[in-house]
């Protein structure tokens, strides 16, 4: 079986699972996983089945020695406050979130274990006290740090040398939304771009800013990292096509959905080490301990197809450089 059909397999068993709780054996461990994007998401499916695939080489399987319950809240922060004291409530050896849902779920517990994904700013954020000693009930593994925001301006830059103002499509009510947003009006004014913000809280405000942005000439995108942006990727991708703005994404699922470009970390491996301090955990370790990790996979995905389409020639020495080209 490839591995694009296990995934497929996996995320889709993760999708109908029922949210009812069974009688389980007492000896049977559980982990709890709170995903703060929707169930449909291809991205966040392919994100579970690594986790998934990666516990069951560490010997836990679901059903067998291990009970998983998971919940999917679509960034809505009424699910995630909902979902959230369900799996306190289900007293998990240990639970999975995202960022979007780690403010939350810390306070519904300060005792439950918690492994993070793809968190910005943990210390920033209050989530722990340093990133070598947690020292409290949570430790994970950041998404990168926010010096990378200004990457995406140099990016954008260099497939699209006409740019000369990029509209930023943030989450402003976010530490990490703030954070890139600053780092990308500092290195803006040195790549000749000037910047402006979106907010990526409503479909129709997107839609309206964008087609706004987009009237005049010499425009791009940059989307920065956020559970919103996921929930409106593919109203961000198309808006960025119908208007011809070239746009650089976070995160690969941008660029294969029809994206120009995409740079950051490969959150499917964050996933699967994610899997490796569940384990840890399960074993006995304490969160406080265990050290929260920084990337040590990043990716550049540029999609040709996209680049024709918007009359771009990228250049060989970045395709060179690129992990993936879609043709």
């Amino acid at each position: 079986m490839q591995r694009r059909e296990f995934i497929t397999l996996v995320g889709a068993a993760a999708v109908v699972r029922p949210v009812t709780v069974r009688a389980q054996p007492a000896s049977r461990r559980s982990v709890g996983v709170l995903i703060p994007v929707p169930a449909d998401s291809a991205s966040a499916q392919a994100y579970l089945a690594a986790f998934l695939q990666r516990l069951a080489e560490l010997g836990w399987t679901d059903g067998r020695n291990i009970r998983i319950d998971i919940r999917w809240a679509a960034a809505n922060m009424d699910e995630i406050r909902r979902f959230a004291a369900e799996l306190v409530a289900l007293a998990p050896d240990v639970i999975l979130t995202g960022a979007t849902s780690l403010a939350t779920l810390r306070q519904v517990t300060r005792t439950v274990p918690i492994v993070f994904v793809l968190v910005v700013d943990p210390v920033g954020s209050a989530h722990v006290d340093t990133l070598s000693r947690p020292g409290g009930n949570a430790t994970g593994f950041m998404q990168f740090e926010y010096s990378l925001s200004g990457k995406w301006v140099e990016l954008l830059k260099e497939v699209a040398p006409n740019v000369t103002r990029a509209a930023v499509l943030r989450d402003a009510a976010t530490s990490a939304g703030v954070g890139q947003f600053a780092v990308i009006q500092a290195v803006a004014p040195s790549m000749g771009m000037e910047i402006s913000a979106i907010s990526v809280n409503d479909t129709t405000e997107i839609e309206q800013r964008v087609a706004a942005f987009a009237r005049a000439s010499n425009g791009g995108l940059i989307v920065t990292a956020s559970a919103l942006s996921v929930v409106h990727l593919s109203v961000i991708v198309e808006l960025a096509a119908r208007h011809k703005l070239p746009a650089i994404y976070f995160e690969r699922y941008f660029a294969t959905a029809g994206g120009l470009m995409s740079f950051g970390a490969d959150f499917v491996d964050q996933y699967r080490h994610a899997a490796g301090y569940v384990d840890r955990i399960l074993r006995g370790e304490k969160p406080a301990d265990l050290p929260v990790q920084a990337p040590t996979r990043y990716q550049l995905i540029v999609n040709l197809k996209t680049a024709r389409v918007l009359g771009l020639t990228v250049s060989p020495t970045l395709l060179a450089r690129a992990d993936e080209v879609i043709e």
